[in-house]
């Protein structure tokens, strides 16, 4: 019997002298996370599960004119609307962009923004976009009149119905 309790507490003191408590520099910088804060935009969203502009990209190359599906992606701006900030066009990082539209129009972007990264959560969905569309967008991207005047065909586009922006500050 002395044994067996013997045992025990030596065991009980082998657990409790384990490394758990201790954390080597190493194990620090991966436990820390840098706090990010967001300007919000439309409906309340939070910025977890927001998959990789990359990762949407190969998403948008799987899918036809009419597919959609619900997503939450995170990317760079690329352009705003000059006009109100009813659009802006966001990186997929592969030479491609996804024109995001606000849901409704329901909120608007700042016009400044360009380069800086977003959180859109919404509808992404793939689009055939009108000649006489492509020329309003140009205008409202300050285009000139020769480049806007080029814009003869439509194109199929990636697009985005946003119903919540998160704008990563600065």
């Amino acid at each position: 019997m002395k044994k067996i309790l013997l045992t025990v507490m030596l065991l009980s003191v082998f657990v409790a002298c384990k490394k758990e408590g201790k954390t080597t520099d190493t194990e620090l910088t991966e436990v820390q996370t840098e706090e990010v804060n967001y300007m919000s935009f439309g409906e309340e969203i939070i910025a977890d599960d927001a998959v990789s502009a990359v990762s949407m990209a190969e998403h948008y190359k799987a899918m036809h004119v009419g597919d959609s599906i619900h997503s939450k992606m995170i990317a760079k701006v690329d352009e705003v609307c000059q006009a109100k900030g009813c659009w802006m066009k966001l990186n997929l990082e592969n030479g491609e962009q996804v024109m995001v539209k606000f849901k409704d129009y329901g909120f608007f972007m700042p016009k400044n923004i360009a380069g800086q990264e977003v959180i859109v959560n919404g509808k992404a969905y793939v689009n055939e976009v009108s000649v006489e569309e492509l020329r309003h967008y140009a205008e409202d991207a300050g285009k000139s009149a020769e480049e806007i005047a080029l814009i003869t065909m439509p194109k199929k586009t990636y697009s985005f119905e946003a119903d919540g922006v998160l704008l990563v500050e600065e």
